[in-house]
């Protein structure tokens, strides 16, 4: 397990696990967090040993946004140049989440809230425990959203549901958050972990290469034509193609047996 102050990591069986670790403060974002997400995307990103992410919360509490605390210490004229660091770190972090080709799988081990519910929306499936609470809280605190949720959010709900959670910071129940679609799944809670490990296990042994290409392909649909989307499409299954895994899948299919893809 490599050494990190907030958050813990390890590479098992081309899982790559991210732990946030700040349990005393309810694992809220401060710079030293966000520092070390950015370093453990970049591993995340270039290790050919990670085919699937697993990233949680140590404790109660899934993240509780940013460290309000770690704020208010610094001096009131340099919380700016402060809060730039920190987002710096963070979407740079996020950003590599997006590119990676391993799917990111959240496992929500309790309440989100801000930066929080930021990290969720990134997440490729997100697994969340039934007594799991969803707020975006930002401008409670006189502040706006950061972490990526201004992009994601008004995609997956809709902008006028993505006004509302924002302005209002209303509280969503984990059965509310799943028919809105912001998580995949509700799951009791003594189960998340074990259903987002099996999960993970089973991405991490698919085709990797393929399953980025997808990756890929849905972040771009929502920004590119009808023309350009499909071009794209061109491009990466050709590119699929010349892969072993496509090789060994397309063999496998003939031969009526399952696949062995090796994520190359």
């Amino acid at each position: 397990m490599s050494n990190y102050s907030s958050l813990n990591f390890e590479v098992r069986d081309n899982v790559a696990h991210i732990t946030l670790n700040r349990p005393e403060a309810a694992n809220a974002l401060n710079l030293a967090l966000a520092q070390e997400l950015e370093e453990v995307s970049l591993r995340c990103n270039e290790g050919t040993d990670v085919r699937a992410v697993l990233l949680t919360g140590t404790g109660k509490l899934f993240c509780a946004g940013g460290d309000l605390k770690s704020f208010a210490a610094q001096p009131p004229e340099e919380l700016a140049a402060h809060l730039k660091r920190v987002t710096l770190y963070l979407h740079t972090a996020m950003n590599r989440f997006a590119r990676m080709r391993a799917p990111l799988v959240m496992a929500v081990n309790g309440s989100a809230g801000g930066a929080g519910l930021s990290l969720i929306c990134a997440g490729d499936i997100v697994l969340a425990a039934e007594s799991a609470r969803f707020t975006m809280s930002y401008t409670r605190i006189g502040l706006t959203p950061d972490g990526s949720s201004t992009y994601y959010l008004p995609r997956i709900v809709g902008l006028r549901r993505a006004m509302e959670l924002a302005l209002t910071n209303r509280a969503l129940t984990a059965r509310e958050a799943e028919a809105m679609g912001i998580i995949t799944r509700v799951v009791p809670d003594a189960e998340v972990m074990a259903e987002a490990g099996k999960l993970a296990a089973e991405l991490a042994h698919g085709a990797t290469n393929a399953l980025g290409g997808v990756k890929r392909l849905l972040y771009a649909s929502t920004n590119n034509t009808l023309a350009e989307q499909m071009e794209l499409e061109t491009e990466l299954i050709a590119e699929c193609s010349r892969t072993e895994d496509a090789k060994e899948g397309i063999a496998a299919f003939l031969g009526k047996r399952a696949p062995k893809f090796s994520g190359r």
